[in-house]
Formats: C-alpha cells, sequence, structure tokens
C-alpha cells in the first residue's frame, strides 16, 4: 500500500500575517509532500495562498473581540474544521490562535501540535489592567494544554522561553528555541546606499506599542539640531489592535513636517534599497522581528531597543546600536551617530547581512521546522 499523505492545517488569525510570515513554510511543507491546509481570516490574500496551491478554510474571528460568545464560536468553528479535515498536525501561530487551536485539537484528538509563539506580546509583557486579569487565566490554560506530549511550543527568542518556562507554565522539554521566520536571502539582498541625505524608516504596523511616538519625538529633536536627515515611517495602522495610531495623527505629524508617510509599501526590498538606516524603538518584546532580518539581510545597519527579540537580531556595536526602551535622548543619539558616520553605517551593514546568512535564512527556519513535525508525526 502506498504510504498515507500527512495532513498539516496552520491556524493563523490574518492571510496576509500567514502571507509575510509563514507562506514559504508551508510550500516547503508541501514540497515536502504534506498536504496543506490553512484556516484564517481571509481579507485580501486568499488569491495567492490559492495561487500556491494551498487548501484555503476561511474562519470568521477577530483578534480584538473579547465577547466570550464570540470566542467559543471561533473554538465551534475550529473544532467542526479539526474534527472533519482530521490532520496528522497543526500548526497555531500566535497567541489567540494557540490557546484556542490548542483546545480544540484536544477535543478532537489531534495526533500532533505545533503552537508557535512569536513574541508574548501584549497579554504578558502590558500593565494594563485587561492584561493582569486575563494573564493567570491565561498561565492556567496553559498549564493544561502545552503540556501534553504530542505538543511543542515554538519560541522565537529565549527571553520568552525563559520566561513560560521559569514561571512553570510550560515544561521544558516542550519548549523549542527557532530564532524568526527568516527572510529570503535572494529577495533580500545588499545594495548600494543612495545618494543623497540619509533616509532613516522605521517600517511596522503604525501602533504606539512600536515606538512610532519616541520615533517622531526623536525626528523632531534631531531636526531641531540641524542634523541632515530624513525620517519615513512605512505601514498602516491596526484597527483590531488598541494601540493602533490613526490616520489623523499620522497625518499631523507629516504635516508638521517631521516625518514623511506614505502608508503600506509591498515591495520591501526596495523600501531597504532606498533607506541608510533601518529604526525599530520597539517598547515591548518581540518574536525576533521581521523587519529587523529582513533589514540585516540588505545590508543596512539597524537602531532597535534592547528588548526580547531585538537583542537577537541586533549586536550592539556590531551590525546595529541598542538603546533602552522609550528613551528619546539616546534614540537620538544613537540615530544622529549613524547619520553622519557613513563607515561604520556600511561596516554595520555587512556585518549585518553576514550574520543572517549563518543564523536567520528562511533556509535555515524552514529545516528547523520541517524536522520538528517528523519528530511529532514519526511512527
Amino acid at each position: 500500500m502506498p504510504k498515507p499523505i500527512p495532513k498539516i492545517i496552520f491556524f493563523v488569525t490574518e492571510d496576509w500575517y500567514f502571507c509575510s510570515h509563514r507562506l514559504p513554510l508551508a510550500i516547503a511543507a508541501q514540497q515536502a509532500g504534506y498536504n496543506v491546509m490553512v484556516v484564517t481570516r481571509v481579507n485580501r490574500h486568499g488569491e495567492l495562498i490559492r495561487s500556491h496551491g494551498l487548501n484555503l478554510i476561511p474562519i470568521k474571528l477577530s483578534r480584538r473581540s473579547r465577547n466570550p460568545l464570540k470566542e467559543l464560536g471561533v473554538i465551534r468553528q475550529l473544532l467542526h474544521i479539526y474534527r472533519e479535515q482530521k490532520p496528522d498536525i497543526v500548526h497555531h501561530v500566535a497567541l489567540k490562535p494557540v490557546l484556542y487551536g490548542s483546545i480544540a485539537a484536544r477535543l478532537a484528538g489531534i495526533p500532533a501540535v505545533v503552537n508557535a509563539l512569536a513574541g508574548l506580546g501584549f497579554l504578558f509583557v502590558s500593565k494594563r489592567w485587561l492584561a493582569r486579569v486575563l494573564r493567570p487565566l491565561v498561565e492556567i490554560a496553559f498549564r493544561v494544554l502545552l503540556n501534553r506530549p504530542n505538543v511543542r511550543v515554538i519560541f522565537q527568542n529565549p527571553d520568552d522561553l525563559g520566561l513560560l518556562t521559569g514561571r512553570g507554565v510550560l515544561e521544558s522539554k516542550r519548549a523549542v528555541l527557532i530564532r524568526g521566520s527568516g527572510a529570503d536571502m535572494t529577495l533580500f539582498r545588499p545594495t548600494p546606499e543612495p545618494d543623497g541625505i540619509p533616509l532613516v524608516v522605521l517600517a511596522s504596523r503604525m501602533l504606539w506599542d512600536k515606538g512610532v511616538k519616541e520615533f517622531v519625538e526623536a525626528a523632531r529633536q534631531l531636526k531641531g539640531l540641524g542634523v541632515s536627515a530624513r525620517f519615513a515611517l512605512v505601514g498602516e495602522g491596526d484597527p483590531e489592535n488598541p494601540a493602533s495610531i490613526s490616520r489623523d495623527q499620522l497625518a499631523q505629524w507629516c504635516d508638521e513636517g517631521v516625518i514623511e508617510w506614505g502608508g503600506r509599501r509591498e515591495n520591501m526590498p526596495q523600501v531597504f534599497a532606498e533607506s541608510h538606516i533601518v529604526c525599530l524603538p520597539t517598547t515591548y518584546g518581540e518574536g525576533v522581528p521581521k523587519v529587523l532580518i529582513e533589514a540585516a539581510a540588505c545590508a543596512r545597519a539597524i537602531v532597535a531597543t534592547a528588548v526580547p527579540g531585538c537583542r537577537e537580531i541586533v549586536c550592539d556595536g556590531e551590525n546595529g546600536l541598542l538603546v533602552p526602551a522609550k528613551d528619546v535622548d539616546l534614540l537620538a543619539l544613537a540615530l544622529r551617530r549613524l547619520i553622519e558616520d557613513t563607515p561604520l553605517r556600511i561596516k554595520m551593514g555587512l556585518r549585518g547581512r553576514s550574520m543572517v546568512e549563518k543564523e536567520f535564512s528562511v533556509e535555515h527556519v524552514v529545516r528547523q521546522t520541517l524536522d520538528l513535525y517528523q519528530e511529532l508525526i514519526r511512527p
């Protein structure tokens, strides 16, 4: 008898996130002989997913919802899908899919479960009252759901891994470290710095937690000192996130002449090619920010905050500079140092490219993840 084709389901909240962070992995799994299905909320990227021969199952959910009935409805949808499709392995990405997907997988008797926590985000690091209320409840759920023999949890940095294992939420033998989602080294490649005034770029969702305000204030400070540079924001707000910055606020900063903002850009290699420095002054722990991996792959010097995730891809003084979170003065000082020192920028950029080639390529991440699948489903 022919060997049955193993089936894997990816559950990710948004189709755009799946395409930007997990599509290469899904394609590689398909090429490795898996029947690949994607469960996500479909917005603008459904056809792109289908064009790669992946089976797409739309699901109704909201990342922002706190309505218990709606949240139970998501779990019911997942349970129906898992029971109907009978996958050999499910791969959940981010906090809500990990929690809801793990419940559905346990009820459906799924043989193997991979949970990927791309940074612990709002719930585990925020001091807001809602996070403080929900955090212990989620920790209890994680203790019950994640410490089973057929479950593994992927962390992108050792800080997050140590936090959950150190607090007894997760057994260390269930934890796996795979640093980031990787960069396509042929797509993101070094280009010479463009001529003209240095351009500093912050590319991300436009969230207060990403340090956008601190970036704007640092730009304002440097312009006030007569430093010759341009500062640009690339990205849109995220209505599903309570920390989203309004378009009115972004437009106000533009009108003031502090920064440039043109919204979302689809061609990120071109964005990096136009830039001289890439900045991410995020104020909360990331997984390993994909934008910084890609910027380093393009040989651009980085200025970022010394928080979990950023510390994985930025070695202070080697391929970039690290500053304390929310410290505008030190952020401005680090940016000024790189703005005014072209040889240092170029040297740091080349070191960043070498680092990504060795540790953060998409091939490296895919290989580690496929090995994990095989470990879990091997007879």
